[in-house]
């Protein structure tokens, strides 16, 4: 199953560089696991925002939860989810 996800990253004003650095560092790693792994097909940035739009390959909602909530910048993201379905007229 398909999800289109809007993430927009919000990190604390005051997190050390060095943190906010280390979390970048993770996130990257584990967004390009999901991608090995076929999850993460699509992720494109959002000009002028720390943001991006993903379109991520999942069984289900329980498995898209699992996949975002590990990822290291959760508890700094907002999420907006919404399935997809295949439009009757794409070839």
């Amino acid at each position: 199953m398909l999800f289109h996800l809007y993430i927009e990253i919000n990190l604390p004003p005051d997190m050390p560089e060095e943190k906010a650095n280390d979390l970048r560092a993770r996130e990257t790693a584990q967004v390009q696991q999901y991608q090995r792994e076929g999850k993460w097909p699509q992720m494109w940035r959002v000009a002028g925002r720390y943001a991006n739009i993903s379109i991520v390959d999942c069984a289900d909602a329980d498995e898209l939860h699992r996949l975002v909530s590990a990822l290291p910048l959760f508890p700094y993201i907002t999420t907006t989810v919404t399935p997809l379905a295949r439009h009757p007229a794409r070839l």
